[in-house]
């Protein structure tokens, strides 16, 4: 006896089914978003958690109208089905209970013999001790056969009338609670005579039993049959893709998507498509995020095509592309964070030549001298070039790696001043995630306990973020850098943008045209835009301001909320600084304002434009003790600036008065007043010859204070030429080392060295 017994008790398996199952993608809402089949090929959905009660009613009145109140095994229904399959000679009755078919379903191919029914009422038996009966009627609905390669109700529901089990209407539960019982009635255009008397009779027997009213039941009757099968929804196939490669054995995945913001999105990214493919530009991707929690609400990882002839399965929010300005940001909140940089400080933008680098505008122009807030929302390189220089390529290499661009692997030598042009690969999930974490640290000082979690997708999967790597002062001067909407950019769609919403918005471009970023921040989103081909080609016209920037600014229609970050007071300092410079005010800064700066940006050094100028009594002429009374000098602050910067700087400020010149008898004491534009120090210069081989020139080019100044021009102590007004030559140099120097006529000398090379 205690061998049958101890027989019984493990003669069940576990797990009983081990069948695959398919990947099923959820929104927060458990709305379906998209399904892959399972590994055998079979719409499987996971077992759901819950039966509905018209599908509950109805498979219990077609197959187990007592199954709550037997032990597993029907014992009238046994010896019924038995004799009338004796009476008939055949099997026509089967006598099955559910929880005997859930046997039957785990025990597939087994023949139906009487021995395997005893032992399936065995297993039955077993199965009801193991398992309450809510958790046996789950197990049929979610194995059952509903024809073709579709299994369980929930497969059903979709595949049949395109939506879940719960939305079903009388007539469609009872079709489906008929199909297990003749799965093949289903097939579109045939036994639908046959399926609907199946389906009339339960619905009678529903009367019967008085779950439904005859009119309902009539009403029912009258509903069609389903005909083709629907293709399930795959409203987020990158999504989807990526929970079925990391779950081969299908899962429900639970994400935090909104279907229907996504489903907009994805709009608004398709007629952006409709447009640029006009250009040959096939790919783009966006990515929405809640910014308090970290949630992403839409992810639409590219352009949809259905015969995919432009690489339309690559996940672009997960690839890696090249980051073109998108990192100045992190740099200009870095330094503004150390003190390093104050906000409307003036930075050099002239002709720029490092160790062979020489970086270039976007439009190719300088504007001599440009405020630090201003370069970074109009995205100016040379400016950018400059401040990575002094901040250090090494440490904002190392703030990268440590913000988790995990893309950013190599040395920081590898990538060089580059690195803030473009130079290092990035992913959009990457540069979403790090906005946000700007606009966190500004929330999260207002509010302390605000709970700070990393960026995600899954429900399951969001952690705890361990650091913010900027504080909140400096991660709001930026953002109120970036804020500025009237950006003089040409050729941008974004100006139609209705500017009820404050937006602090950053655009990139690759170089070569390939790729288009635009990132926007609020208090409530952040949204990220990639535009481009996922193969890598360029196109004209591809650039962050004309086709990334509208896309991002078309998703924000589409957003709640318009308030604006609160400022972080204590966390900012306030500075009396230079009005025209920028820079902390000195004693002769004739005009001064008060800005936020970062705490640490309070203890910067002083001025370094405003000098004490000296004039004669009339104020037309510079004079010095060597040729004028002291006593009848005219001392003035005056806004000056380099050389080679005043040039190009008068020609977009016209306000900028240049020093006057020294009277007739008097002679600078200590500033030069002319500079060498190009060649820079040092620089290694390579002369280009003609299609017919002759040797080409360069041309050297300099600039001088005074407009009507002479400068005479040696190189290798050879007189080569003098120039007056504009200040250059064109010259020939021979491979190798040269020097090069420059006497204006008041006896003023500037040497440069620089190298030849031939190849």
């Amino acid at each position: 006896m205690l061998p049958a017994v101890v027989w019984f008790y493990f003669c069940l398996p576990e797990p009983l089914f081990q069948t695959p199952y398919s990947t099923v993608l959820l929104d927060q809402d458990g709305k379906l978003l998209g399904a892959v089949v399972a590994q055998d090929e079979q719409w499987r959905f996971p077992k759901t958690d819950s039966v509905p009660y018209k599908f509950e009613q109805s498979i219990l009145h077609f197959e187990d109208r007592h199954f709550y109140y037997h032990p597993g095994v029907n014992p009238v229904s046994m010896v019924k089905a038995l004799l009338q399959n004796v009476q008939a000679g055949k099997v026509v009755r089967g006598g099955s209970t559910l929880s005997m078919q859930v046997i039957r379903l785990a025990r597939q191919g087994q023949e139906r013999t009487y021995l395997e029914k005893i032992y399936e009422s065995i297993l039955a038996l077993r199965l009801d001790l193991r398992y309450s009966k809510a958790e046996i009627l789950q197990l049929y609905v979610s194995q059952a056969p509903f024809g073709g390669n579709v299994v369980g109700l929930e497969a059903a529901s979709w595949r049949y009338y395109n939506r879940p089990p719960h939305h079903l209407s009388w007539s469609e539960t009872a079709t489906l609670a008929v199909l297990p019982n003749a799965p093949s009635l289903i097939f579109p255009g045939k036994n639908h005579k046959q399926l609907a008397a199946k389906r009339d009779r339960l619905l009678d027997k529903l009367v019967t039993y008085d779950i439904i009213d005859d009119t309902t039941a009539e009403l029912a009757k009258a509903e069609p049959l389903p005909g083709k099968p629907y293709d399930l929804p795959q409203k987020a196939p990158h999504v989807l893709t990526h929970f079925a490669v990391n779950n081969s054995e299908g899962i429900r995945a639970h994400t935090t998507l909104d279907e229907q913001l996504h489903t907009q999105v994805t709009r608004v990214v398709q007629n952006h498509y409709n447009r640029l493919k006009q250009n040959e530009i096939y790919n783009a991707a966006a990515l929405i995020v809640d910014t308090k929690s970290g949630q992403v609400k839409a992810y639409v990882g590219n352009t949809d095509d259905p015969l995919f002839r432009n690489e339309n399965s690559v996940d672009i929010i997960q690839s890696v592309r090249s980051s073109g300005s998108t990192l100045k940001p992190f740099l200009y909140a870095e330094m503004q964070q150390r003190g390093q940089l104050l906000p409307q400080a003036l930075l050099p933008d002239i002709p720029t030549y490092i160790s062979g680098y020489a970086p270039k505008n976007f439009d190719e122009s300088f504007d001599g001298a440009v405020a630090a807030d201003e370069a970074l929302a109009r995205s100016l390189n040379v400016p950018a070039v400059r401040m990575l220089q002094d901040y250090g390529v090494e440490i904002f290499h190392h703030d990268l790696q440590t913000m988790g661009f995990g893309s950013i692997n190599r040395s920081a030598g590898n990538y060089g001043l580059s690195l803030i042009l473009g130079g290092a690969e990035v992913r959009l999930w990457d540069l979403v995630s790090n906005y946000r974490k700007m606009a966190l640290s500004i929330l999260q000082h207002h509010e302390p306990d605000l709970e700070l979690k990393e960026l995600s997708i899954d429900q399951q999967a969001n952690n705890n973020l361990k650091k913010l790597p900027v504080a909140a002062g400096a991660s709001w001067l930026t953002l109120e850098a970036l804020r500025v909407m009237d950006r003089p950019i040409e050729g941008s769609d974004w100006r139609q943008f209705n500017a009820s919403k404050t937006i602090a918005w950053k655009t990139g471009t690759s170089f070569g045209h390939k790729d288009a970023w635009a990132i926007g921040v609020t208090p409530d989103y952040v949204v990220g835009v990639w535009v481009g081909n996922a193969d890598g080609e360029g196109r004209p016209g591809l650039t962050g301001a004309s086709t990334a920037a509208p896309l991002m600014f078309d998703i924000y229609r589409k957003l709640d909320g318009e308030q604006w970050f609160t400022k972080p007071e204590s966390d900012l300092g306030l500075l009396e600084v230079c009005t025209r410079s920028g820079y902390k005010a000195s004693m002769i800064c004739p005009e001064t304002s008060a800005i936020d700066v970062s705490l640490a940006g309070t203890q910067t050094a002083t001025c370094p434009y405003h000098e004490r100028v000296y004039l004669d009594a009339q104020g037309q002429f510079r004079v010095n003790s060597d040729c004028y009374s002291v006593t009848e000098m005219v001392a003035k602050p005056w806004f000056v600036l380099p050389p080679v910067m005043e040039w190009y700087y008068t020609s977009t400020d016209p306000y900028y008065k240049k020093l006057p010149d020294y009277a007739p008898n008097c002679m600078p004491q200590q500033t030069l007043n002319f500079d060498l534009v190009y060649p820079q120090p040092n620089a290694r210069l390579f002369v280009p010859r003609g299609f017919s081989g002759e040797k080409e020139y360069l041309v050297f080019e300099a600039t001088h204070r005074l407009s009507s100044s002479t400068l005479h021009w040696h190189l290798n102590d050879q007189y080569i030429s003098s120039t007056k007004g504009v200040h250059q030559v064109e010259v020939q140099p021979e491979a190798g080392e040269h020097e090069l120097t420059l006497v204006s006529e008041s006896g003023e000398t500037l040497s440069r060295k620089f190298h030849v090379i031939t190849r």
